[in-house]
């Protein structure tokens, strides 16, 4: 069963995502998140890792002019997801897709802002990733990644030193003007702010 909260498939799959869409921490964890992104209406987002399409929907709800993309490599969130964002996806204004962050799908346009909930410990490679997510953000365009450790015991400690690996890992991958944020939940959640770098003039 822990498995399946890195690539939740099947009916436990299906279970876990009922889990994640449903405990408090989660939902408040994921809107939290979305809150810092400063989304305004008109901005192209995209969330890696979805799971049961919470942040998706809180993206929606600001981006009410714009478009929200997002990538999971389970397919039991896909469908959670598109049922959570049901309206939203029939509107043509939340475009979900079955894909891995090693594999990603083409956009078409620069996004205004990018979101990773939990699940950059999961990515191959991540500066790697990281360097491909800058490549699609507009210059001075946004990014979030977000981390509450899972880990037996973990602490204020814990969530400090995965704020400082996140910190670490996006100034490797091209990003500028850090921010670090705190959630007081147990064990405290860390998210970290970064811009796109603007293209010289």
């Amino acid at each position: 069963m822990v498995r399946q909260f890195g690539h939740p498939r099947g009916v436990a799959g299906r279970v876990v995502g009922q889990v994640l869409a449903h405990r408090r921490s989660n939902r408040q964890r994921n809107r939290w998140a979305v809150s810092l992104l400063d989304v305004r209406p008109a901005d192209r987002v995209l969330e890696i890792g979805f799971g049961p399409g919470v942040a998706i929907a809180e993206l929606a709800g600001r981006a009410t002019r714009g478009h929200v993309y997002g990538v999971d490599h389970s397919e039991a969130m896909v469908r959670l997801a598109r049922r959570r964002n049901a309206a939203a996806v029939r509107a043509h204004r939340v475009h979900l897709a079955q894909a891995s962050v090693d594999r990603l799908p083409d956009f078409g346009e620069p996004f205004d802002a990018i979101l990773a909930v939990n699940s950059l410990g999961f990515w191959p490679d991540p500066v790697e990733r990281l360097r491909r997510l800058r490549d699609l953000l507009r210059p001075a365009g946004r990014i979030a990644l977000v981390s509450q450790p899972r880990c037996p015991g973990a602490t204020r400690d814990t969530t400090a030193r995965a704020a400082r690996e996140l910190q670490d890992l996006l100034a490797q991958a091209g990003f500028t003007r850090f921010r670090v944020e705190t959630l007081d939940l147990e064990p405290p959640v860390a998210c970290v702010l970064a811009d796109n770098p603007a293209a010289p003039e």
